[in-house]
């Protein structure tokens, strides 16, 4: 049997009229987004706690080794030496010799990378070039549950930008916005918002993610700038009614304007009834409610009476799976 926590439910009061959100916060300017770097590396200088060996580790120390002028004959095994992979992310607009956080974690049998120096390692993006380098004294941190997990480490401005993305930027004709939770009714008002702060027909939204901008004429060469004004438009933003329940934790989120149809449920010595009359019944079990019920107020009703976390997840199941309640529910 689950056992539940004590519950928690967010029951969100937003409805289609509520507080209107900046265009900033609900998409996202096609070409303006991070690139995730990578590559493998060498950390050195470890107090015994490296690899100790490995083809992997000791191939790259032998051809370090030899990039450096030496040529070793024999393996280099070394537990002062461990192989990592190195991660970064290069931001939009990053331009050269810009610095970047870096992040190492262990790929081999290393104990620890405290007190370890990162050698220059290239980071490469997807398409495989060169983006930046990344060296520097590793600093492990990080807690769980009171242990520090020594097998990754970060270096504060250990990367530095060798090559720029070149985006053209203030030559675009158009520009693509996606929005960050596809809605059709959100993608619409978006679309009619920008046409009449622009005063013209310029956005399109081409489905519930996409909206298409073409730059006015009095903004050519000044695009920038009219995203700076686009992106500080206001929006009331919409969404599908959901419901969702970590059955683990007992914690249920839902939205305040899901309202319920009529119905009724037992639930063992519990039987709730949405109805349209407003009846009262001789069953102290027995609780009534409109037919406008919210979820926020059928679950403020129910915690009243005491209901257990488990309960109230069966009840939300119930009410879904009747027709009842007409909203997503999504077990995480």
């Amino acid at each position: 049997m689950i056992k539940f926590l004590p519950v928690l439910l967010c029951a969100l009061s937003v409805s289609a009229f509520g507080n209107a959100s900046r265009l900033k916060d609900l998409v996202t300017v096609k070409g303006v987004r991070e690139n995730p770097l990578i590559c493998y590396g060498l950390v050195i200088g470890l107090n015994g706690t490296g690899d100790g060996g490995g083809e992997i580790t000791n191939t790259s120390l032998k051809k370090m080794f030899q990039t450096l002028g030496l040529n070793p004959q024999k393996e280099v095994t070394s537990k002062n030496v461990a192989a990592v992979i190195v991660t970064a992310k290069l931001p939009p607009f990053g331009r050269s010799g810009q610095r970047l956080d870096v992040s190492v974690a262990s790929i081999g049998d290393a104990s620890s990378l405290a007190g370890g120096t990162l050698l220059v390692t290239p980071l490469k993006a997807g398409d495989g070039q060169i983006y930046a380098m990344a060296s520097g004294s590793l600093s492990v941190g990080g807690l769980e549950q009171g242990k520090r997990m020594p097998t990754s480490a970060r270096i504060p401005d250990g990367g530095i930008i060798e090559k720029e993305l070149e985006l053209a930027f203030n030559d675009k004709k158009a520009i693509r916005m996606a929005l960050n939770n596809p809605d059709f009714t959100t993608a619409a008002r978006i679309e009619k918002t920008i046409n009449q702060e622009l005063g013209g027909k310029y956005a399109t939204a081409s489905d519930a993610t996409t909206i298409d901008v073409i730059i006015p004429t009095y903004y050519e060469r000044k695009v920038v700038e009219l995203i700076a004004n686009i992106e500080n438009f206001k929006v009331v933003s919409d969404a599908p009614a959901k419901i969702v329940i970590n059955e683990r934790t007992g914690t249920l989120v839902a939205g305040g304007d899901i309202v319920l149809k009529r119905s009724a449920i037992s639930h063992g010595d519990l039987v709730v009834e949405v109805k349209g009359g407003s009846e009262g019944s001789g069953s102290k079990a027995l609780h009534f409610m409109d037919q406008t019920t919210t979820i926020n107020d059928l679950v403020k009703a129910l915690n009243a009476l005491g209901t257990k976390p488990e309960d109230l997840i069966s009840i939300f199941q119930a009410l879904k799976q009747n027709g009842s309640l007409l909203a997503e529910i999504e077990l995480i």
